[in-house]
Order: C-alpha cells, then sequence, then structure tokens
C-alpha cells in the first residue's frame, strides 16, 4: 500500500484543509489524499477496519457548519416537523401526499425501504408479530421522491432509510445526486444497515459486516460526489479512477444521517455522517441522547454544530413533543399511517397545528 498521510483532527476545529492533488478539484471542497486509518476511532473505542487496508482519495464533506436558514439541534434551535412514510402500490399517491404535506407546512417527507421480503421469514421482525403489509408493497424510494419532487417546491424529500448494505455504492451515488440536481438541492439521504438477514443476502451482503459495508460505501460515494476524478479501494468496494456526473447541488453532498440507537451507531454518525436518525424506543430520552452525541463529537475532536439529529416516528403530541424541542432536536418525523387517502389527509390535518407550535 502506498505512504499515505494521516490527518489529526485540528484542537481548534473544524477539520484540517489540506490542498488537493487533483488540479481540477474545485478550491472550495475540502480535499485531501489519505486512507481510511486516518477516519478510524481512538484506540480507546471500538476499531471496526482493523481487518481491512483501504486507499483512496476523499474530499471530507461531512464536517460542515449547518445551514442557518434550519433549525440546529445540538445549538438549541427551533424544531422542524416533517412525515415518514412506506410508499406502497396500494396506498395514497405520493406526489398527492406530497402536496398535502406542503400546503400544511411540514419540513419533509423521508420514504421507507425495502427492495423485497423473503417469503422464509426468518429474520423476525423488530417490533414483534406479524410483518406489517406495507413493508412488502413499497415502491423504490428514489423513484418515489422523483414524484414527491415534481409536485412540490420547498417540501424536503429524504430516504428513511435507504438501506445501504443492500445498495451499489455507484448506483446509489448517481441516484442521489440526480435526485438533489432535479429537486433544486431538496435531499436528505438517511441510511441505515438493515434488519432483514435473508434480504440483504440476497444481495450478496451478510448481517454480520452489514456495517463495515455501509461504512466503505458511504466513503466511496463521497468521492464519486466531491471529486472530478474519484478512486477507492477497500475490503468490500474497489474501482479505480471514473468521473461520475452530475455533482450534487447542496455542496459538498446531501446531509448524511445514520439511523440507529447504540453507542456504536453515534461513533459512526460523528466519523462520517452529517447527523444522528434515532427511533424513540424505550429508554430514549431527548435530552440525554442531545447529550450523547455532544459528548461523541467532542471526544473524537468534530465540532457539535456540524451535527444534527432527526427523530424518526416521533410522537404526534404536543406534550410528549415538548422535551424534544427544549433539548435542541433539530427534526422530528411523524408516522403517515396505513390508512386510505382520506383518512391520512384527516391525520395529517390533526398534525398540522404541531408545525407551527414547534417553529
Amino acid at each position: 500500500m502506498q505512504h499515505v498521510r494521516k490527518l489529526t483532527p485540528s484542537p481548534t476545529l473544524p477539520p484540517h484543509r489540506v490542498p488537493a492533488t487533483n488540479k481540477h478539484a474545485p478550491a472550495s471542497l475540502p480535499r485531501t489524499d489519505f486512507n481510511t486509518d486516518a477516519l478510524a476511532p481512538s484506540p480507546l473505542r471500538r476499531p471496526w477496519n482493523t481487518d481491512a487496508c483501504y486507499t483512496f482519495r476523499l474530499g471530507l464533506g461531512s464536517h460542515r457548519a449547518p445551514r442557518r436558514r434550519e433549525h440546529d439541534a445540538l445549538n438549541g434551535w427551533g424544531m422542524l416537523v416533517g412525515a415518514f412514510y412506506f410508499p406502497t402500490d396500494y396506498g395514497i399517491a405520493i406526489d398527492e401526499l406530497a402536496r398535502a404535506l406542503e400546503e400544511r407546512g411540514f419540513d419533509s417527507l423521508f420514504v421507507c425501504e425495502h427492495t423485497h421480503i423473503p417469503v422464509s421469514r426468518r429474520s423476525p421482525y423488530p417490533s414483534g408479530g406479524e410483518l406489517p403489509k406495507r413493508y412488502l408493497h413499497t415502491h423504490d424510494p428514489f423513484v418515489a421522491l422523483s414524484f414527491a419532487a415534481g409536485a412540490t417546491r420547498t417540501l424536503k424529500l429524504g430516504t428513511g432509510i435507504a438501506l445501504i448494505p443492500q445498495r451499489d455504492p455507484i448506483i446509489t451515488a448517481k441516484a442521489v445526486t440526480s435526485l438533489d440536481q432535479l429537486s433544486g438541492g431538496r435531499f436528505i439521504f438517511a441510511i441505515g444497515g438493515g434488519w432483514n438477514a435473508e434480504e440483504m443476502e440476497n444481495h450478496g451482503a451478510r448481517y454480520e459486516t452489514r456495517f463495515q459495508l455501509l461504512r466503505e460505501r458511504v466513503l466511496a460515494m463521497k468521492a464519486l460526489w466531491t471529486q472530478e476524478e474519484a478512486e477507492f479501494h477497500g475490503r468490500f468496494v474497489n474501482f479505480d479512477r471514473v468521473w461520475l456526473y452530475p455533482k450534487p447541488k447542496q455542496k459538498p453532498h446531501p446531509p448524511i444521517l445514520l439511523g440507529g440507537e447504540s453507542d456504536y451507531t453515534v461513533r459512526r454518525v460523528v466519523e462520517f455522517c452529517d447527523g444522528w436518525f434515532p427511533r424513540p424506543r424505550a429508554g430514549w430520552e431527548p435530552k440525554s441522547a442531545v447529550a450523547r452525541l455532544r459528548e461523541a463529537a467532542v471526544a473524537a475532536g468534530r465540532d457539535p454544530a456540524t451535527l444534527s439529529i432527526t427523530v424518526f416516528n416521533a410522537p404526534a403530541d404536543r406534550a410528549a413533543l415538548a422535551p424534544y424541542r427544549e433539548a435542541g432536536i433539530a427534526r422530528v418525523l411523524l408516522e403517515v399511517p396505513d390508512l386510505s387517502r382520506d383518512e391520512i389527509l384527516r391525520r395529517l390535518d390533526k398534525n398540522a397545528p404541531l408545525v407551527a407550535e414547534n417553529r
């Protein structure tokens, strides 16, 4: 492996910017040559990549301050209210749903993903009981969001979540940048590792190494988005120099949010993402969650102001949401239920006051 320079986070934050080796690189982007050991956790934390060797060139776009026109979680500003939905072939049309959300002032629409569900059902449904019908009937999230983009002007559009171990990184990088360009820079890339082992196995991924795979694919996509000629050489992802256009509308790329609730998830968020995408499961509390992310960022030498929290499936209740806003959560996503069109629109009408109340 060629000799590469390791980066040490600056004590004054944000991280170093060093000259680009690619003479065609935009001067505004942070560029450097290094291996992923430079991104590895400290010896005090779990070394995710101890069995791999990488060399690649990447502009680290994740270490950036949040947009000031939005609300910021870790710095105590207001809270945005969006929605999430399983975009099924039997439910409300996705373009109509997007328009309805925008008209009622909702910030965003995130859509869930499952490419297919193996009939064996070897992996139990995480919430217990039978797997809901909607898991079997979801449209492709990028196709669904393209229809939502065409029907709206300001609504943000997100995956919630995209199952990265099941997705080719080059094809996914192209889908992300195309949607971000065509929507005018409204895309948010929430991602995760997934829970259905047999589903990911049908894509050639293994449950045991899904987060190592996810990490490499995210880093490879960042290279594709931020470099004129990108290359990546890792254990799971390997390609020589390539061109990939268009580049994202948002610079250096759309926000990357990582789902999960574990300490490992929080450390991965700090290492290579722009925000955390947790679910408020038993024992999850907004104030302590914000503190966890802030402490992890400081411990890793990263400015907490470059990170945000979007809570998936937050309670649609004024009193229950108050602690979220007080803690400094940036965005909450309310469920659009698996109901008829008319029932969904009535639910949106019921929840619409929460949008204005939490701004």
